[in-house]
């Protein structure tokens, strides 16, 4: 196996009510205003407040993170003088504040930084300390080093990227994901489920990000399609926390494939929550994978990977199919449903390829490929 470095927060923290943690840690590193991110509902941000003995000043992400509103909440930090940040809620509330930490700590212009839409020039310094806090089961985001952000203007998603978005301390409680609505839940777990497989198969995959994956994966197909039936029991909510956190560091340290290759450029041409857009991708990339290799690379350990997953989540049986049952029972729509239109296949192909997930593939999808695998996501 090749030679490989690990990323991650400085400290991850996880267990129930481990969220008390964060006024504690703050004053211990001197903070004396704090930015909180959240995201439109900010089920658990009036709680916090008044938890820490910190002035507050809130700033929510009304739906996916655009560069726009990455932009204004710098400037609130910097005008309001805050000198930490707090990103609390799903993956778009934490991307958006591991971005607002990175950049207000640094100069230049975020297009400085951004990928594909900007410069990708490094940023230069760390920005301000970022605590993490994930209120659902999914992106595992809060122990990622890049945040994902939308251009409106170029129709497409792309990443800031680098280890000083790395948060100094994740608290990931599982008990934060009580309430959450079933759709979300769904959706979230899916999301966890493709960073995990893509992950275990990937090119880069890693004895760090194998052991993670395994241990994930069997958590999800225990829980995940229970927990949306018949609710979120403590030990539910244990196993997607621990899946996603788990999915977050895979990613983090071995890369995905094509169902996030797709994922960025659909995310930026329509209005599609990216759980969502990633479940209904991840059974005909798996199927197209397993059959690419077959015919073009019987010696990959990554179909050996994929013979895995057969048992680890169907039981022998073929885990492509297991995950459309899966994706059928969650109530998980197709493409269609998003205003994906056949015409527009050939662009989202293209897009598709020159996406830095694609790098992690485990082999190169033929043109037909990829067109074939957007068809049968569609409806």
């Amino acid at each position: 196996m090749a030679a490989f470095e690990l990323a991650a927060p400085g400290r991850i923290v996880l267990g129930a009510g481990v969220v008390a943690q964060a006024g504690p840690a703050l004053a211990a590193m001197g903070a004396k205003r704090v930015l909180l991110v959240t995201g439109r509902s900010s089920r658990h941000g009036d709680a916090f407040r008044t938890s820490v003995k910190l002035p507050v000043v809130p700033y929510a992400i009304p739906g996916e993170p655009t560069l726009g509103m990455v932009n204004e909440g710098r400037a609130l930090a910097t005008r309001e003088k805050c000198d930490a940040v707090v990103a609390l809620g799903g993956g778009s509330a934490i991307d958006a504040g591991k971005a607002i930490a990175a950049l207000a700590g640094n100069d230049g212009d975020l297009l400085d930084f951004m990928e594909i839409v900007g410069q990708g020039k490094p940023l230069p310094r760390p920005g301000l300390p970022c605590i993490a806090i994930p209120t659902t089961a999914g992106t595992g985001a809060e122990v990622t080093k890049n945040a994902v952000l939308a251009s409106p203007e170029a129709r497409v998603k792309a990443s800031l990227r680098s280890p000083h978005l790395l948060p100094i301390l994740a608290l990931v409680d599982p008990d934060l994901l009580e309430g959450i609505p079933a759709a979300i839940l769904a959706r979230t777990g899916l999301d966890a489920l493709s960073h995990l497989v893509e992950s275990f198969v990937s090119i880069r995959a890693n004895a760090f990000t194998l052991g993670l994956g395994r241990e994930g994966v069997v958590r999800i197909a225990r829980s995940l399609r229970p927990a949306f039936a018949e609710g979120l029991t403590a030990e539910r909510r244990e196993d997607l926390a621990v899946a996603s956190l788990f999915g977050g560091l895979c990613l983090a340290n071995s890369g995905l494939g094509a169902v996030h290759g797709f994922a960025a450029p659909l995310g930026g041409m329509w209005q599609a929550p990216h759980g969502a857009v990633c479940a209904a991708l991840l059974p005909p990339v798996m199927a197209a994978n397993v059959a690419a290799l077959e015919q073009r690379a019987p010696q990959s350990p990554s179909l050996g990977r994929y013979r895995e997953l057969n048992a680890l989540l169907a039981q022998g049986e073929d885990a492509a199919r297991w995950v459309a049952e899966l994706t059928s029972a969650l109530a998980i729509p197709k493409l269609a449903a998003f205003g994906v239109q056949p015409h527009e296949v050939p662009l989202l192909v293209e897009k598709a390829k020159a996406a830095s997930s694609m790098r992690g593939n485990p082999i190169v999808l033929t043109d037909e490929e990829l067109t074939t695998i957007v068809h049968e996501a569609l409806a």
